[in-house]
């Protein structure tokens, strides 16, 4: 998967083309941008460049193909095993890292969750960072550089993904035979992220979003009962919880602009169920729980009780 395989990503991929035209490749990066972007695809193209001995990998030599099949002996990749990256994953990483390369100029790791650190798998991995055996190539990915121990952050060059364009995700899932019509409002919906929009367009989340609309509009403080079940079912599908959140947010916000800028929904098939919201909600009263859920948002990313976080927000969201 060569540099020209990646979109959306050209300032980064020309920083890495040039490292290794100038052949100033540093020994340790960390990759950060949202879910989806990119970042992987990016850091399997650069191990391949480098491997292959050149700024663009070639496909074909038969380093290019060890890495695009994932069989490379001196490429490297760890992931959280559970919620963290634990200490016997790092010793087992540095071991590997400091036998001599079998067949590549130098031995590499990609670490796909950087966030997932403890302090001591983090602490055990700060001398391996500064000094990686045989001039290795270290490569973390992360979706906030802020959730990075600082520790490790100091020790990496740091590369920033962008969200990828609606226009180049629509254009992408047309060109992997997505109706145009899905992948229009998948890319709107995705906030930038390739990944997430192909689970949009082929999940049945667009077949879904209006029945799920609909029944949390509808939700009423004086059927509390109701209210409660609907949160209980909707946090019990962990893999699916944040794709519905990212629906209602993406609806919220179209009813707050509606009056002003109707041209720019996101959810522009649904304008006339944004429309009747807009005509019921004052705008400070959809900002306020615009606010509300990006804040739910962000207390079950720190993994509170994702049935009492959404009881409270379907209950004001109820309050009429």
């Amino acid at each position: 998967m060569p540099f020209s395989e990646v979109l959306g990503q050209d300032l980064a991929v020309s920083v890495l083309r040039r490292s290794i035209a100038m052949n100033r490749v540093s020994h340790a990066y960390l990759f950060s941008g949202i879910e989806g972007c990119g970042k992987k695809k990016t850091a399997l193209a650069f191990v391949q460049a480098v491997f292959c001995g050149r700024d663009e990998a070639c496909g074909v030599c038969s380093s290019c193909r060890k890495i695009a099949s994932g069989q490379h002996p001196d490429l490297h990749i760890l992931e959280p095993d559970g919620a963290f990256i634990k200490i016997d994953q790092v010793r087992e990483l540095q071991k590997e890292l400091s036998y001599r390369p079998f067949e590549a100029p130098k031995k590499a790791c990609i670490i796909d969750g950087a966030d997932k650190f403890n302090l001591a798998s983090g602490n055990a991995l700060l001398k391996t960072l500064e000094e990686p055996p045989g001039n290795a190539l270290m490569i973390l990915i992360a979706t906030e550089r802020s959730t990075v121990l600082q520790t490790i952050l100091s020790r990496c060059q740091a590369l920033t993904f962008q969200p990828l364009p609606a226009a180049l995700i629509e254009e992408r899932l047309v060109r992997e035979q997505f109706p145009a019509e899905a992948a229009r409002v998948a890319a709107t919906l995705c906030g930038g992220s390739l990944r997430r929009g192909i689970e949009i367009a082929t999940d049945g989340v667009l077949e879904g979003r209006v029945r799920f609309l609909e029944r949390v509009l509808a939700l009423e403080l004086k059927d509390i009962a109701k209210l409660f079940a609907a949160a209980e079912e909707f946090a019990a599908d962990k893999e699916g919880l944040p794709g519905l959140l990212e629906l209602l947010l993406s609806f919220l916000r179209d009813v707050l602009i509606y009056r002003s800028a109707p041209e720019a929904l996101a959810n522009a098939d649904l304008a006339q169920l944004v429309e009747r919201e807009a005509s019921r909600c004052r705008e400070g009263r959809v900002m306020e729980l615009i606010e509300q859920l990006a804040a739910m948002r962000r207390m079950l990313a720190r993994n509170v009780n994702a049935r009492l976080a959404l009881e409270v927000f379907f209950m004001k969201l109820a309050t009429r």
